[in-house]
């Protein structure tokens, strides 16, 4: 356990353990950005695009608007689905604790840390059997209250993939739903996998899936 950490906040792995690396200028917006993978996370100060995609998966944006910190997770599991013995940023308490651990150090306080939070769609549909995203939704939303982080913000559940565009500087969140991008066959196989792993067996996408291609700004 780390002071530091405040409570309930556990050291996991070494410092830098499951940063995100694949770093490349976004031409949309004119930013530095990182893309974080499922497993992964970022910390940072500098005025930068964090930016993730999400099927069932739940994704935290947070920020200390005083230490200027900020920071984006990128979870598969709540904790209460496995067993496993080591710890892995694919599970929701791994992720968070990690975060936030990191964002401390580099600052920020828990009494000051917003939230925005994302994602947890069922894109397959066993997904919505498994009610992964409905899981992964609620162990968000219930770790954020006991650790006494608000939400201002969040677009959680429904059967929506979604892309996370989050602006380090400002605190802003740009969550597009996706229907027919390049992202969406890699989602797929991502979902797949997880369905693997929790050993049910693969159907087609649900019926409604030709979704409009919507922005939010939150």
């Amino acid at each position: 356990m780390n002071a530091s950490a405040g409570p309930g906040l556990q050291r996991h792995f070494a410092e830098g353990e499951g940063l995100a690396t694949l770093f490349f200028q976004d031409r949309e917006f004119s930013l530095p950005s990182v893309k974080v993978l499922p497993n992964q996370y970022f910390v940072t100060r500098r005025d930068m695009m964090l930016t993730t995609v999400l099927g069932s998966c739940v994704a935290a944006c947070l920020r200390d608007p005083v230490a200027g910190v900020a920071g984006l997770n990128h979870f598969m599991l709540p904790d209460n689905m496995t067993n496993a013995a080591q710890p892995s940023m694919r599970y929701g308490k791994v992720a968070m604790d990690v975060m936030i651990e990191h964002m401390l150090r580099d600052g920020a306080r828990i009494e000051r840390i917003e939230a925005k939070v994302f994602g947890g769609g069922a894109v397959l549909a066993n997904m919505t059997m498994l009610n992964i995203g409905d899981r992964n939704a609620d162990f968000v939303e219930r770790y954020l209250q006991q650790i006494g982080i608000a939400i201002c913000a969040r677009d959680l559940r429904g059967n929506a993939p979604r892309r996370v565009n989050y602006f380090a500087a400002d605190g802003k969140a740009l969550v597009r739903r996706l229907a027919r991008s390049a992202d969406v066959p890699v989602l797929r196989q991502q979902e797949e996998a997880l369905l693997r792993e929790t050993r049910l067996p693969l159907t087609a996408p649900e019926a409604g899936q030709s979704l409009q291609r919507l922005r939010r700004i939150v």
